[in-house]
Formats: structure tokens, C-alpha cells, sequence
């Protein structure tokens, strides 16, 4: 039988009960521990969805991988490669690669009787994947492209269309400024809002076979080819397999081909997401350290309170070590319903946004329209794991007081 754990449990159970002095002080310590957990899965939920929601934003655009001409063009206007290539099926058995698709992109100025703006439109073909897009359709329908037939319909943001006054129908006349120029019309079929002001307000989506004619390109030249993995983590392995296929090769039109990641591609966008990691693990520290702290306080109250108590123990025979892990059982105790008590105000405030988006943000300043919510069992477990270790630790320190408790002065102490 386990002594220690079975007298810290009795004190645990009186601890209820009487008119102790120390009864305030451990239950604020408790509320500290509570409000710190709570915060910190606030924190961790709520940044991981931000970061979780930008970083899918971005590559619905871009996919995670893409595959271009080698060369120095950082333009819309690029150079072509061919769309038969011998490696296509070897990149689509690599571990975590969901699709490979092809897409032209080209600059444009959509113009209308009395505005004008300019796009990039993005020419895609049967191939492509607009799972992303039927999740962020504000009006009419998503375009279908065939392998024979030239649709004229042309799929734009909200943005878009609140800069043209256009709505779903409506023609648009797009003209591309090249030797000779020329113009397209387009019928707009759908209406798509993402919510990244800055992705929205560019691209427009057509059919890659308008794109092939206007740069003059045969039916087998392209931009490049996208590749869209099943998650986001295996980003790096993906890129290093795929440019081992293709990297330093020339394909059969000369071309050489090279790889980039949407990372690479925006940058910006993840650096600003990368410092928001920072903020989690300021915010991890104080919470925690306040929690420890709380606990360190109630643990000196509680070996106070008990001086009587330690005495007698030590008198019977009891070593320190074990009357100190009583005090570390029961403030350990505390410590687990402090967690409990965090983990039940976090979970519901977090499911709360889930449910209703309680608090909403400014879509042109954070991207998304409400505060997004990333609930991951595995981070849960970590911080209350974390949480309970650091504090655990944090209290062995004020637990050497006991060892300074003489037996004799302890029984005589009021």
C-alpha cells in the first residue's frame, strides 16, 4: 500500500471540508491553474486555425508544388513546356501526392463599360480540382472543362466583381497587351470568395485552351504542372522526390524543368504566419510559470497549515522524502482538478466559435472572417501533460522546506 498517496488523499478529502485558513489561497491557485490552461488552449486553437486556414487559402491559389521552365521569368507571361512528360506517373505514386494538373497563366485587363481592373487569369483544364473552390463559392456555378470543347465562361472573385459591378452572366471583355494585342469575351459563371483580399483581387479561372491560343502555343505546351499533396507536412519530402525525377533533366522540347514550393512562392504570407509562433510560446511560458508559481504559494500554506502534522509523522519514523511526496501527492491533486476545471472553459469557449463564430474578424486585415478554431487532440494532451510536469518540478524546491521541520518543535507549534 502506498502510504504517502493514501494519507495525501484523506487530506485531499478534509481539505473540503472545516474552516482552514488555507482553504481561499489553494482555491485561487486552483482558479490561476484553471484560467491558465484554458488560455493556453485558447492560444494554441486559435493560432494553429489561423495558420491552418491562410496556409489552405494559399494553396487552393498555388497548390503546394509546382513544376515550370527553369529560367529567371518571375512574370505571369511564361515560357512553355510540353504536358507529356515521362515522369508524371512516377510523381503521382510518391507517398502523399493527391494530384497532379496543368495551368497556364497569363496577365490581362478585364473592361466594362465604365471600369476597368487588372487579373491574372490562371487557364486550367479537366484535371483540375475545384474542391477548394466549391468551398468558397459566393454565387452562381463552377465552370466544366472538357478536353474537346472551348468554354467561354470565366469564374471571378467577389472582389472582382464588386470593383466591375458584375453578376453571374454578365459578359466581360478582357484584353492582353502583347504584339498584336488582343481581346476575349467571357461569360462570368461563377463567383468564388476566399477571403485573401490579396489572391482575390488577381486571379480569374478559364479554360487553358483560350490560354494555349492567345500566347500561340501548341496544344501540348503549358505553364507548368501543380501538385497538390493529401497534407501540408509533407511539403519537404514531396519537393526532395520530386525534383530527384526531375531536377537537372531536359525535357524533349530542350526544356529544363525546376520545382517550387508555395512556400518559396509567397513568402511573406508564411513569415507572418511563422511569427505567430512566437506569440504562442510567450504566451505558453506566462501561463505556465503563473500556474507553477500559484501552486508553489499554495504548497507553502498547505506545509504550514500541517507543521503539527509533519511533526508527528516524522516522530513515528517517517523519512523526508516520504512526508514530502504527500504534500507532492496532494498538490498534485489540486493541480489535476485546477486542469480539469481549465480543460472544460477552454474546450467550450473554443467549441462555442466552432458552432457560432462568436468573434468575428475584418476579412481584408486577417483573411478570415472569424476567429478560426483548430481543436487537435494530440496539442490537448501536450499541454496538460506539460502543464502538470513544469508544476510538479516547480514545487519539489518549496517541498525542502519540509526538511527543516524539526519533530519537537513541529508538535509544540500553534
Amino acid at each position: 500500500m502506498n502510504v504517502e498517496y493514501y494519507i495525501a488523499k484523506r487530506l485531499l478529502k478534509k481539505q473540503k471540508v472545516g474552516n482552514r485558513f488555507s482553504r481561499p489561497i489553494v482555491s485561487i491557485a486552483i482558479v490561476g491553474i484553471a484560467l491558465g490552461l484554458a488560455v493556453m488552449i485558447l492560444a494554441v486553437a486559435i493560432v494553429t486555425g489561423f495558420k491552418n486556414e491562410i496556409t489552405q487559402k494559399v494553396i487552393g491559389f498555388g497548390s503546394h508544388i509546382q513544376i515550370v521552365n527553369y529560367d529567371t521569368n518571375n512574370s505571369y507571361e511564361t515560357i512553355p513546356i510540353s504536358n507529356q512528360q515521362e515522369w508524371i506517373d512516377d510523381i503521382k505514386n510518391i507517398e502523399g501526392v493527391q494530384q497532379i494538373q496543368q495551368f497556364i497563366t497569363k496577365a490581362g485587363i478585364i473592361k466594362t463599360d465604365n471600369y476597368l481592373q487588372g487579373v491574372v487569369l490562371k487557364g486550367i483544364g479537366s484535371d483540375f480540382d475545384w474542391s477548394f473552390f466549391n468551398t468558397h463559392l459566393f454565387d452562381g456555378e463552377l465552370i466544366e472543362i472538357s478536353d474537346t470543347v472551348l468554354t467561354n465562361q470565366v469564374v471571378i472573385s467577389k472582389y472582382l466583381a464588386n470593383a466591375l459591378q458584375l453578376s453571374v452572366g454578365d459578359d466581360i471583355r478582357t484584353y492582353f497587351i502583347q504584339d498584336p494585342p488582343r481581346m476575349r469575351k467571357f461569360s462570368v459563371a461563377g463567383i468564388y470568395d476566399t477571403g485573401l483580399e490579396d489572391l482575390d483581387k488577381i486571379y480569374a479561372f478559364v479554360d487553358i485552351k483560350h490560354l494555349q491560343k492567345l500566347n500561340n502555343w501548341e496544344d501540348n505546351q503549358i505553364t507548368g504542372f501543380e501538385v497538390l499533396l493529401d497534407d501540408y507536412s509533407h511539403l519537404t519530402n514531396a519537393e526532395l522526390q520530386i525534383t530527384k525525377l526531375i531536377g537537372n533533366r531536359f525535357s524533349d522540347d530542350g526544356s529544363m524543368l525546376r520545382t517550387t514550393n508555395i512556400r518559396s512562392e509567397y513568402p511573406q504570407i508564411f513569415d507572418w504566419l511563422s511569427l505567430l509562433d512566437m506569440n504562442v510560446w510567450v504566451i505558453l511560458i506566462l501561463m505556465v510559470s503563473v500556474a507553477g508559481f500559484n501552486m508553489v504559494s499554495g504548497l507553502l500554506v498547505l506545509i504550514l497549515e500541517r507543521v503539527n502534522m509533519i511533526g508527528i509523522l516524522k516522530s513515528l519514523g517517517a523519512k523526508n522524502f516520504s512526508v514530502r511526496k504527500v504534500f507532492l501527492y496532494h498538490a498534485s491533486f489540486l493541480t489535476l482538478r485546477g486542469l480539469l476545471i481549465g480543460n472544460i472553459i477552454g474546450i467550450l469557449l473554443c467549441f462555442i466559435q466552432l458552432q457560432w463564430g462568436v468573434f468575428t474578424l475584418d476579412p481584408s486585415s486577417y483573411y478570415v472572417s472569424s476567429v478560426p478554431i483548430n481543436l487537435n487532440i494530440i496539442h490537448l494532451l501536450l499541454l496538460n501533460v506539460g502543464t502538470l510536469i513544469v508544476t510538479f518540478f516547480m514545487m519539489i524546491v518549496p517541498s525542502l522546506l519540509i526538511t527543516r521541520i524539526s519533530p519537537v518543535q513541529a508538535i509544540q507549534f500553534d
